[in-house]
């Protein structure tokens, strides 16, 4: 099991990641940030991106959907964001954020390796 520390750490090791952050969507605050890149506020990230999240959790139960997310992914022109809501008994209510660099990442193996981070994340 990897404590926040190492998580981050792990995740900033993905190729082309720019910035790291464990996100509680209740409050929208960032209790953990790892990141290069000066043009990224993980911190406004964070907070805009709790929007994101819950506005997906209320559609799904809008729609009466019994499901639950394993990712959100956010195309811009030069990065990808990638969401990934925690599913551990104790973690309810936090999300892994990745920002990666798009010339310079494999979405797919991004996306492989977070969900290994988060498999093995104890907050």
């Amino acid at each position: 099991m990897a404590d926040m520390d190492t998580a981050l750490k792990e995740a900033m090791q993905i190729d082309g990641a720019v910035g790291a952050a464990v996100v509680d969507y209740t409050s929208g605050m960032a209790l953990g940030t790892l990141g290069s890149s000066k043009s990224l506020d993980l911190t406004v990230a964070a907070a805009g991106n709790t929007e994101v999240v819950r506005a997906k959790m209320r559609t799904l139960e809008m729609l009466k959907l019994n499901d639950t997310i394993e990712d959100i992914l956010i195309t811009l022109h030069k990065q990808y964001h990638l969401i990934r809501p925690l599913s551990g008994r104790n973690s309810q209510g936090l999300f892994l954020y990745l920002a990666l660099d798009k010339g310079r990442a494999n979405l797919a193996m991004a996306r492989h390796q977070l969900r290994r981070i988060e498999e093995d994340l104890h907050v």
